[in-house]
Order: C-alpha cells, then sequence, then structure tokens
C-alpha cells in the first residue's frame, strides 16, 4: 500500500498512531465474529499483531487466519484523521531473531505470537462536506474514492 497510494498509506498509519488499542475482528470456530482488543503496531513497511500466547484471538487466527482491524476512533465525536478500519490475513512469525527485534522495542508479555498482517483490503471513511468521503484501496488496484450526500444516497465516483 505505501508504494501504490503513499499519502493514504500515511493518513492510515497516523490514524492508528492516535491510539494504542484497537478493535480486532476474528472468526470463532463456529464461524460467528470474535471482537477483541489488540494492540497494533506498524514497523518497516508492515502491520504487526503480538498476541500473548494461547488466547482466543491467537488460536482464531491459527485456525481461520482473516482478520478485520478497526483503529479506535477514540472519545467524542471529533473524527477529524477519518474512520479507519483494515482487513486482511495474518501469518504467524515463528522466525525467533525476528520475535526477538520486536520484542526489544515493543516489549510484549512473553511468550507471545506475533502475525504480520497480509492486506486485502483498507477504508478510510471521513467527512469532506457535503460529502461522506469513502477511500478504498485493494492489492493490485488503484486508490478508490467514493463521495456520498445525505440527498443523494447513490454513490459517487471521483
Amino acid at each position: 500500500m505505501e508504494a501504490a497510494a503513499p499519502e493514504f498509506a500515511a493518513v492510515v498509519r497516523e490514524r492508528f498512531g492516535a491510539y494504542r488499542h484497537h478493535v480486532l475482528a476474528t472468526l470463532r470456530k463456529d464461524g460467528a465474529p470474535r471482537l477483541t482488543g489488540l494492540e497494533a503496531d506498524f514497523r518497516h513497511g508492515e502491520l504487526w499483531l503480538g498476541l500473548m500466547t494461547g488466547s482466543r484471538k491467537a488460536r482464531d487466527l491459527r485456525r481461520d487466519p482473516r482478520f478485520s482491524l478497526h483503529a479506535n476512533p477514540g472519545g467524542g465525536t471529533d473524527l477529524s484523521g477519518g474512520d479507519v478500519r483494515v482487513a486482511g490475513r495474518a501469518v504467524e512469525e515463528t522466525d525467533r531473531g525476528l520475535k526477538a527485534r520486536y520484542a526489544a522495542v515493543v516489549r510484549p508479555p512473553e511468550p507471545f505470537h506475533l502475525f504480520r498482517a497480509e492486506l486485502t483490503e483498507v477504508v478510510r471513511t471521513s467527512v469532506e462536506p457535503p460529502f461522506m468521503k469513502l477511500e478504498v484501496w485493494r492489492p493490485g488496484r488503484p486508490l478508490r474514492t467514493i463521495r456520498r450526500t445525505s440527498e443523494d444516497p447513490r454513490l459517487l465516483e471521483g
């Protein structure tokens, strides 16, 4: 995403960087969604998910790597940075050297699972009066901008 849409990637990183805790959606064994809190971390152009060993969300991701992560909207109603969510597949990293480098900086409780996010979609929703603006990025496609008004709820491309 950083190579394809660098300004958009910077806005997404900034939105996630505004708060430590975000909301992770995983899939339970029966297919139902599980929502839990999570600290996500952008490092070296990648999104990392560090999870406690044996946690339900770690077990969910090991069984079915699909996830969605919603950036913490913060307090109040000010979403001046937009509302951001990402979705993708979580790939567990088992390389001890990589995990040690991550732990040296982030200092998670050990032992821990470390997952690298392979993003399949990034969406930012914001207000650009008189429009609601959606920016959607998917790998291999250009950034798409959609604007919608309350008077005419049909989507306006461009």
